[in-house]
């Protein structure tokens, strides 16, 4: 089923986008890291299984999805890990870190869910307190062309979208310390948002547009 899936998913993207997939240099070579990556559109996280040939990647859905049968059906193939975004899950957190324990690939959006404005929005610190209790590798991937708008735009029109992920060079993040967690935190998610957004057209940095971070990072990548 699982293999019919994947072909079905590359069909139909091939169908309707073309799909340009840039910086496979940059994946870890460790077989366990954190995918983030920003969240635009319902076809995101279908997006990761077109890109990777891995069955072991986990991806969070938030949990009112849970009560879709068609999306718990399919979470089944696409291993879903319904979680509360609201309030603290510690059964889907020690599920997700054992997961990733076991070496599995994480794929998360910081963000928690859908940008409806297209670009990035404020990202909530779940990923980045995993990805520092896990101390494992992160990779951040920059989606555009996914916007549900602009999909359903162009079929409407018969004309196919141009989709683009793009992954940015792995890295990884210290350890919390015990005094000022909750700042040290806040920005360490700045850190891979910025990561993010450097890898995404001006007009997608949205929230983080004007960052100091950001502004470090494009000049780095300038100087590269």
């Amino acid at each position: 089923m699982r293999n019919f899936l994947r072909w079905l998913i590359r069909s139909l993207a091939r169908l309707i986008a073309r799909v340009d997939i840039r910086g496979y240099e940059h994946i870890p070579k460790v077989k366990s890291y954190v995918l983030a990556t920003n969240h635009i559109g319902i076809l995101d996280a279908l997006m990761a299984f077109y890109a990777l040939d891995r069955w072991d990647m986990y991806i969070p859905v938030a949990e009112k999805w849970e009560k879709n049968w068609f999306l718990n059906w399919l979470g089944k193939y696409f291993n879903f890990v319904f979680i509360d975004r609201f309030n603290p899950d510690i059964k889907a957190m020690r599920k997700l870190i054992h997961l990733m324990e076991e070496g599995n690939i994480l794929a998360m959006a910081p963000e928690g869910t859908r940008s409806r404005v297209g670009s990035l929005i404020e990202a909530k610190p779940g990923v980045t307190y995993l990805a520092t209790k896990l101390n494992c590798p992160i990779l951040p991937v920059a989606i555009t062309g996914t916007e549900d708008k602009v999909i359903l735009g162009n079929l409407k029109h018969l004309r196919r979208s141009h989709i683009t992920i793009t992954a940015g060079p792995h890295f990884t993040l210290p350890p919390l310390p015990h005094k000022g967690r909750d700042e040290a935190l806040h920005t360490a998610t700045d850190e891979i948002m910025c990561r993010i957004a450097v890898q995404l057209p001006e007009k997608y940095r949205g929230y983080y547009a004007n960052h100091p971070r950001l502004k470090e990072l494009l000049e780095e990548k300038k100087h590269a």
